[in-house]
């Protein structure tokens, strides 16, 4: 069974990302972006791997910018949240630039969770 971050867990690691406190603009748009990776249509998941869930979760917190300010960071901290919760942790020596380049298409809508997805596999700890 997939564990998914709480909006309160949400808003702390994204908090921790930016270094300040990040406040809500739009409790709505929050509320959607993290529950859009528990969507499932006629009870099959929408986004059936845990990269996937963790994906619509990113491409949701940068693309509808529910925070007032930290939406990228926090969208990348909390997509590293729910993988964390399910045994996939991010590597110590992730590429910076190509992670900061990952947000900044999202965030111009260069890449569907799909595509994100595919990305976020770079950054995690190898499988022995």
């Amino acid at each position: 069974m997939t564990l998914f971050p709480t909006r309160d867990e949400v808003l702390t690691v994204g908090s921790v990302a930016c270094g300040f406190t990040v406040v809500v603009g739009d409790e709505g748009l929050l509320a959607a972006a993290i529950a859009r990776p528990q969507t499932s249509v006629f009870g099959i998941d929408a986004y059936p791997a845990d990269v996937d869930k963790a994906a619509a979760l990113m491409h949701s917190l940068c693309l509808n910018r529910p925070l007032v300010d930290g939406n990228k960071r926090t969208a990348w901290a909390a997509a590293w949240l729910l993988l964390g919760l399910n045994g996939i942790d991010l590597s110590a020596d992730f590429d910076v630039d190509a992670a900061e380049a990952l947000m900044n298409a999202i965030a111009i809508e260069h890449l569907d969770w799909s595509a994100i997805a595919l990305t976020l596999s770079k950054f995690r700890v190898p499988t022995s």
